[in-house]
């Protein structure tokens, strides 16, 4: 009997453990769903799903609008994306290299654009654009998604550095490498991982961002998360939604490539006994 009861009691707790989980997804990916389910609705309406087509898909390359807004977002996201791991790598290997005064306070105050709110960074800038005279438009973007990325890609290399063994470098330097041909023969392919995936997270939330692009932009740049919010009032056309379809999907694809490529580097590492 008490083989039985604690049986049943094993499988209660498995059904709510999967449901429980189930509800997290649903949860998460609802939205997601409902997007790309109306990037096929035959309605304009986004009310009532009435039935599929294809023609969004094809009316969404006829609207110049949205593909300017969105190859605009794309050219911000690489330059600030490019600007940004310069700097922050560059930053990340002086902070892991050398000892000076002030490097507790300066490491403290690189958390500071991460965790502000984004509205007071966004004030912040627009008003020392205004200060420095810095027109608003497309350089004050990648230059506004420049500021707010590069602490997330100093992290991730500081993180890629805290295991780096410096006597690669000193073996090198002691062989005859001056410290340019250390940095881009050895230290830079050693924490390349972290450059990429830092890279990486300061491309997607140049693409993201909302808020601060708000208040940076000028009046002849619009990105594309502006554009959508900007149709908000007067109602989503369905080809924003193809347009969203399209973006997450190549987003899944580049997650899956990423994660089939790291499978296979660590089962080639990975002993044969």
């Amino acid at each position: 009997m008490k083989r039985y009861l604690k049986n049943k009691s094993l499988t209660i707790e498995k059904i709510l453990s999967h449901g429980f989980s189930a509800l997290i997804f649903i949860f998460l990916y609802a939205p997601i769903g409902i997007v790309i389910l109306f990037s096929f609705n035959s309605s304009r309406r986004n009310i009532v799903f009435e039935d599929f087509t294809l023609k969004w898909y094809v009316e969404m390359f006829s609207n110049e609008a949205l593909l300017d807004s969105f190859f605009t977002t794309l050219i911000i996201a690489s330059a600030s994306t490019l600007i940004a791991a310069v700097i922050g790598t560059l930053t990340a290997i002086a902070m892991f290299r050398y000892k000076f005064k002030g490097k507790t306070m300066i490491d403290a105050l690189l958390y500071v654009p991460m965790v502000i709110p984004e509205i007071v960074l966004g004030i912040s800038l627009l008003s020392s654009f205004a200060l420095a005279h810095v027109p608003l438009g497309f350089i004050s973007l990648i230059i506004a998604h420049a500021t707010f990325s590069i602490p997330f890609v100093v992290f991730t290399v500081k993180a890629r550095l805290s295991g780096f063994d410096r006597s690669l470098e000193e073996a090198a330097m002691d062989l005859g490498a001056n410290r340019i041909r250390v940095l881009t023969g050895i230290t830079i392919p050693v924490i390349l991982p972290g450059i990429i995936s830092g890279a990486a997270l300061a491309f997607t939330l140049s693409i993201d961002d909302f808020i601060i692009s708000f208040f940076t932009t000028g009046a002849s740049t619009i990105t594309f998360p502006l554009k959508v919010m900007e149709s908000v009032r007067s109602g989503i056309r369905p080809d924003v939604y193809a347009l969203s379809t399209l973006i997450m999907l190549a987003t899944f694809s580049a997650v899956m490539i990423t994660q089939i490529l790291s499978y296979v580097k660590s089962k080639k590492e990975k002993p044969a006994y």
